[in-house]
């Protein structure tokens, strides 16, 4: 017979007897969150959860606001300088073949030098089947040795013949400000939790010694400007990477764990790929699927950044497609409490992130930053 105080048990205590009676489906239904849990999980402690309401429409976490910003600082960090530096951030760029892709973002990356006040330097190879990797090498180690060079770019893809880890490894680290030489990527990898390692300020990215990888900078910065420039606060928060590319996937999941955040990366090969992403506080997704992460998937008030940009067709659009990210943006936007737009979020925070690179090595080379 229960006692008389059952009716002022907290409701996670009724959850608690269903588990030692058998249930037909792998999940129950937690009452205080409206959560499926999964009946094998424990609970030792009955407890009353909160959690945010689930009507909540999402805010967009404005990329191109963001890396407007980024870039006005950096202008206005150049203009600023005393009269006697006349030295210049210099970007130099190489074009091999004649994709419009990449002759589209190279123009967009000269455009944002000179608004900046930095100088860029372009080689083009527009007979792409007809360059050798050795005409290459030679162009990369004369920037390696030019001064006035800060930064070098190999705009990706290569030509089928040529050997790209070559290429990309021939640029001087101090120069990558792609960041995936894989010396700086050795850097980026190394926890320094071992006694005597230096301690770096993961919370400021111009103090950082070496170069990061553009796109998942990017990331991690939108993190910290978003809620008025507030941010939000990435250490103890669970974050879920989907996609383990050298690309994204790997230093973003890098990044976050440098930031103190618990680290779950999933992939193609992951199981029950759902449910781990409904742990997530923090959600990345850069795994290159059109829609692919659905709401149900997501835990309410969650922050996500997509990184994915993807073409489907939309017979009703002038162009007939349009470009989506990586998660279901408008069901997301419904469960999560911050989101990355597909155009308009990450996109914008690549170039921003490669002139801050650019930044940071002119820096370095002037002795005004050490490292």
């Amino acid at each position: 017979m229960p006692s008389n105080n059952s009716k002022k048990r907290p409701s996670s205590f009724i959850l608690l007897i269903a588990y030692c009676f058998p249930v037909s489906d792998a999940f129950v239904w937690h009452s205080s969150t409206h959560r499926r849990i999964a009946k094998n999980q424990v609970l030792l402690y009955p407890h009353p959860i909160t959690r945010p309401s689930l009507e909540m429409t999402a805010k967009d976490i404005d990329g191109k606001s963001v890396a407007e910003s980024i870039r006005s600082e950096l202008a206005s960090k150049l203009a600023s300088l005393p009269a006697d530096v006349t030295s210049r951030p210099g970007l130099a760029v190489m074009l091999v073949g004649s994709r419009k892709d990449s002759q589209t973002y190279v123009r967009m990356k000269q455009k944002a030098c000179a608004d900046c006040g930095m100088v860029s330097f372009l080689e083009e190879y527009p007979k792409g089947e007809d360059v050798t990797e050795e005409m290459l090498l030679a162009k990369i180690r004369d920037w390696n040795e030019d001064e006035a060079v800060h930064g070098i770019l190999v705009q990706l893809p290569l030509p089928k013949h040529i050997h790209e880890e070559r290429i990309l490894s021939e640029v001087d680290p101090k120069k990558d400000v792609d960041g995936l030489h894989p010396a700086n990527t050795a850097k980026l990898f190394s926890t320094a939790t071992h006694a005597g390692a230096v301690k770096l300020n993961w919370k400021d990215f111009t103090s950082i010694p070496f170069h990061i990888p553009c796109t998942p900078q990017g990331c991690i910065e939108l993190l910290d400007r978003i809620n008025d420039g507030q941010g939000i606060e990435i250490e103890g928060k669970n974050a879920v990477v989907i996609g383990r590319s050298n690309l994204v996937g790997m230093p973003v999941a890098m990044l976050l764990l440098h930031r103190n955040a618990t680290i779950t990366i999933v992939h193609s090969r992951t199981k029950n790929i759902e449910s781990i992403i409904q742990q997530a506080d923090i959600v990345v997704a850069a795994v290159g699927r059109a829609n692919m992460v659905q709401a149900s998937w997501l835990k309410p008030g969650c922050v996500v950044i997509d990184v994915g940009i993807n073409s489907v067709d939309a017979p009703d659009t002038k162009r007939g497609y349009k470009l989506v990210g990586d998660v279901n943006y408008a069901e997301a936007k419904e469960v999560c409490e911050w989101i990355t737009p597909v155009p308009g979020g990450v996109g914008p925070m690549t170039i921003a992130m490669l002139l801050r690179n650019t930044w940071n090595s002119w820096r370095r080379a002037t002795g005004q930053m050490e490292g």
